[in-house]
């Protein structure tokens, strides 16, 4: 043959790495660029790590007392003085932590499934089913969110598991509303009305082409939610209407003794006040700066 034949090397580095950007170098990227979510992540992460692990954490169990030293200030036995039952404050602080931030989790994972689910079918199907899910949407948000939750818990009674259960059901619905905006706006693109084309199955599309287009929206609502929640499960506890007692809750501690003792010892008041201004102000700042990270249109900024 009088030609040679030229044979092109794939377009691959050398070091056989990929050219995608690694999950480490998308941290570091979102560190720098988002200095204040980065800060607020990393509060949420300690405040998270002293929470799963308050056995070990915590000096103290969250129903030790000693009546002969009630009321204490700082001191070296007690970093945050004592309540009333001569309980640590410290500990109960990071015992109601860990308490709100569980019931918040689980009952906005709930949440966001739920409306997910129905958001998605609600808003690829259109039609009646739309508007029939719509309707019900409207009634619900449209009803005070504290009448229905002090209503239920009257009904159904206190817990762990029915303060999780009642807190997603009331705030499913906002969220619904939120993720169907979106799925109309996806349902219309032409990769969709392709995959209908050729013949996909409709359960296929939602969960192939619909559902990873508006997984940004689920994951930046559940974040604002998640701090949305701890004021609620906050407020119940602050009302009477939270977990019974002797399970700590910032907002019992809140309310009750931190009240009643506020000027005898104000940590009292001051602790569970500041961990929910944390807790809240740090999802909202991660929160932020996780839509800005997700969201390809601000992504450069």
């Amino acid at each position: 043959m009088s030609g040679a034949t030229t044979v092109r090397e794939p377009a691959v580095r050398l070091d056989g790495l990929p050219r995608t950007r690694s999950a480490w170098g998308s941290f570091v990227r979102f560190a720098t660029r988002k200095p204040l979510g980065f800060a607020g992540l990393c509060i949420l992460v300690a405040m998270g790590l002293a929470a799963a692990f308050a056995p070990i954490v915590a000096p103290y169990g969250y129903d030790e007392f000693d009546f002969a030293r009630a009321l204490e200030g700082p001191s070296r036995d007690f970093f945050l003085g004592t309540d009333h039952l001569g309980r640590d404050v410290f500990s109960r602080a990071i015992w109601g932590t860990r308490v709100s931030l569980g019931v918040s989790l689980a009952a906005v994972f709930l949440a966001q499934a739920a409306a997910a689910s129905v958001a998605i079918v609600s808003g690829f199907y259109g039609g009646w089913v739309d508007k029939i899910v719509q309707r019900l949407v409207d009634i619900w948000i449209a009803l005070p969110t504290l009448v229905i939750l002090i209503t239920l818990i009257a009904i159904v009674g206190p817990g762990v598991k029915s303060m999780i259960l009642i807190v997603a059901a009331t705030i499913a619905p906002n969220y619904a509303r939120l993720i169907r905006s979106v799925v109309l706006q996806v349902r219309e693109e032409p990769y969709v009305e392709a995959a209908q084309a050729i013949g996909v199955s409709n359960t296929r599309v939602m969960l192939r082409y619909i559902l990873p287009n508006v997984a940004h929206v689920i994951i930046y609502s559940a974040t604002v939610a998640l701090g949305a929640v701890i004021l609620i499960v906050a407020s119940l506890g602050f009302l009477g209407y939270g977990l019974p007692p002797p399970q700590p809750d910032l907002g019992a501690m809140l309310s009750g003794d931190g009240l009643e003792f506020m000027r005898r010892q104000s940590m009292l008041a001051i602790v569970p006040g500041v961990a929910i201004t944390l807790i809240v102000f740090s999802f909202n700042i991660f929160g932020d700066a996780l839509r800005d990270a997700l969201d390809p249109r601000l992504r450069g900024r």
